[in-house]
């Protein structure tokens, strides 16, 4: 019997690379290896319409298990593979078990960052990246309890809004100058700073933590300039880390992430990797880039199951990711770092506007408030540019 290909992660790379294998016409053992002890699942909703209970763990689903069983994909959940060896072309568990491999897709995501803090290990503090991390959050949650958010990134803002919503006293930290400070420019970020003390949330910006205060459990947040924040809960935000010790210890190349080419191969035969585990080079922003988003997720796992079936594709995507806040949707089409001058479309007093970045009058990003056309109209743009350059 020929090998299995194996997927290591139960995202939405995963569950994307299965899909495709099946209807690129693969008819050989699937077999998926996920930490997590649930089906693929998708994560953008985890910070907000599940945070306050809107869907169900089911809605989660990318996939029932139905569609696993009709593809023939043995699925092996809350089973962590602890080694890699391409040379054998095996894998191994937890358990100690070994599993041969005709091919192997990474796709093994990331997870939260950690932060080094006095007091850091007391009860009551919490990251957020999988389920069980949002149920224990959500079991914390009570009205009038006080949230302290380390982090004024996506997420942090994310779970700022849904905790207003819910009744919490909410205060977002963070070491920059201001929110979003690496990723949008300063009309997206004013706007939705106002939008956050709108709604009573408290933004410290421009200041850094030294400690978490408490005995048992935490009770507040040191700042750096010796305020102390109160707190009943906290939660650490600040930015996500590509889980690349398995494909480090195999020897495969690594950088911010596993490195792969435009056919999402890694360094190693009949080794692929997708989604926000991976960094690969983009002719659009003369650079190499890593994606956290699911736009990368599905795009980049599709290449993968073609790469796996011997095919020869070129990944080279226009990125776009979008973040929910209260009734506010931002879409941003693009990255916008390193631009030198911005443009602003429509009138962010009325709450649906757009900004444009540009670098050496070149697009490369695009910031829309409640303004799904000039998003469309920015990926267009993007993908032209692209399409140009080759």
């Amino acid at each position: 019997m020929a090998e299995p290909i194996i997927i290591l992660g139960a995202g939405q790379a995963a569950a994307q690379a299965v899909a495709s294998l099946r209807a690129d016409g693969y008819d050989g053992e699937i077999v998926l290896f996920g930490d997590e002890p649930f089906l693929p699942y998708q994560r953008p909703p985890l910070s907000k319409a599940y945070l306050t209970g809107e869907i169900t763990p089911e809605r989660l689903e990318l996939r029932p298990r139905a569609f696993y069983e009709e593809r023939r994909v043995t699925l092996h959940l809350g089973r962590r593979i602890v080694r890699i060896d391409p040379a054998s072309r095996r894998v191994e568990d937890e358990a100690g078990m070994a599993h041969r491999y005709a091919k192997l897709l990474i796709a093994t995501g990331t997870r939260a960052r950690r932060i080094a803090l006095p007091g850091g290990d007391l009860a009551g503090i919490h990251h957020l990246r999988g389920i069980a991390d949002v149920d224990a959050l959500r079991a914390a949650f009570s009205p009038g309890l006080r949230l302290a958010i380390i982090g004024g990134g996506y997420i942090g803002l994310e779970v700022a809004a849904k905790a207003r919503a819910l009744g919490l006293d909410v205060t977002v930290i963070e070491a920059a100058p201001r929110i979003l400070a690496r990723v949008v420019a300063d009309g997206t970020a004013a706007f939705l700073d106002r939008l956050h003390r709108d709604h009573g949330v408290t933004l410290l910006t421009g200041t850094g933590v030294a400690a978490i205060r408490g005995k048992d459990r935490a009770t507040g947040v040191e700042l750096a300039d010796g305020r102390v924040v109160a707190a009943d809960l906290v939660l650490v935000a600040v930015g996500a880390v590509p889980n690349v010790e398995l494909a480090q210890e195999a020897g495969l190349a690594v950088g911010n992430g596993i490195v792969v080419d435009g056919a999402a191969r890694t360094s190693a035969p009949d080794i692929c990797a997708a989604g926000d585990v991976t960094v690969f080079d983009s002719r659009l922003y003369g650079r190499r880039i890593r994606l956290e988003c699911v736009q990368n997720a599905i795009d980049q796992a599709k290449v993968a199951a073609s790469a796996m079936l011997g095919g020869d594709p070129a990944y080279d995507p226009v990125p776009w990711f979008w973040s929910d806040q209260y009734d506010t949707k931002l879409q941003i089409a693009g990255l916008s770092q390193g631009f030198d001058r911005t443009e602003t479309e429509g009138d962010p007093a009325s709450g649906r506007f757009a900004i444009r970045y540009f670098r050496e009058d070149r697009l490369v990003a695009v910031d829309s408030l409640n303004d799904p056309k000039s998003h469309l109209l920015g990926r267009r743009a993007l993908a032209e540019r692209l399409a140009g350059a080759a």
